[in-house]
């Protein structure tokens, strides 16, 4: 896929982006009659939007709390070297509670948010695996009481 990152975005582009970010599974004609669109139209514009790269994947929210996931902890991860960063990366990628990992700046080289049944699970994860990889000085570990907020950067026009 070519991505063209100078593509134009205009406000039909725009509106059609905050109802999918609203919903993804909005069927197009509801955002076409919402966007003052034709349903061949949006399909343009979302396939336009795709392979601009600016709509990389559709995605689901899971409540990993009713999963059985009650902690959500953040890991601040210090590199022995920065170099080692695409090594320690391709091993943290092989550990499924990891569900997202940022390169940093400031105190953390990486920071990491995972999510674990319980506190015995979360030791588990933490002191077998992730302080396991090689490349790792040390960790520090954040538990989240509550999610606040959790959205998308709005497209209102």
């Amino acid at each position: 896929m070519i991505q063209d990152y100078s593509i134009k975005i205009d406000s039909t582009d725009r509106k059609i982006l905050e109802l999918l970010v609203q919903d993804a599974k909005r069927p197009l004609s509801e955002i076409a009659r919402k966007a003052h669109v034709s349903t061949g139209t949006v399909h343009l514009r979302v396939h336009k939007l795709e392979q601009a790269g600016i709509i990389e994947r559709t995605t689901l929210k899971i409540n990993y709390a009713r999963l059985g996931y009650d902690i959500t902890a953040f890991i601040g991860i210090f590199l022995e070297k920065s170099a080692l960063y695409d090594s320690v990366l391709a091993q943290l990628k092989t550990i499924p509670e990891i569900t997202s990992i940022h390169y940093t700046t400031g105190n953390y080289s990486m920071f990491l948010k995972i999510h674990c049944r319980d506190t015995n699970h979360l030791k588990e994860v933490l002191h077998d695996r992730i302080q396991q990889v090689e490349g790792i000085e040390r960790t520090e570990t954040m538990i989240s009481l509550e999610e606040s907020l959790d959205r998308n950067l709005s497209f209102h026009l």
